[in-house]
């Protein structure tokens, strides 16, 4: 059975950096298209960022766009989401997503992926 793990939210301040990290068990990460999301009280989930399988095609949110790094390390089975300059708006649950459906992009829809994580907390308050 496929799990997608994410670690690395906390408390920062604004201004700060955070690296999130998502890591698979069941099957390798790097069998997988890889999304984030983020989701904050009250409100729907949001796209964050995506990368493909090879790690060549990244998106990203106008939103955190030149703040925000998608990367992917395979040998470690990983995807990071390098976080600078982070915002109050910031605050949210952080979602990994994985797409083992076929498909060469890096997809901006949570109806894109087949597997979700549990989420790590984001919060960004002085």
């Amino acid at each position: 059975q496929v799990q997608l793990v994410e670690a690395g939210g906390g408390l920062v301040q604004p201004g700060d950096s955070l690296r999130l990290s998502c890591t698979a068990s069941g099957r390798t990460l790097n069998s997988f298209a890889v999304g984030w999301f983020r989701q904050s009280p009250g409100k729907e989930r949001e796209f964050v960022a995506a990368i493909n399988r090879s790690g060549g095609k990244k998106e990203y949110s106008g939103s955190v766009r030149g703040r925000f790094t998608i990367s992917r390390d395979n040998a470690r089975n990983a995807v990071f989401l390098h976080m600078s300059n982070l915002k109050p708006e910031d605050r949210a649950v952080y979602y990994c997503a994985g797409r083992i459906r076929t498909g060469s992009e890096a997809y901006a829809w949570s109806s894109d992926y087949d597997y979700w994580g549990q989420g790590t907390q984001v919060t960004v308050s002085s």
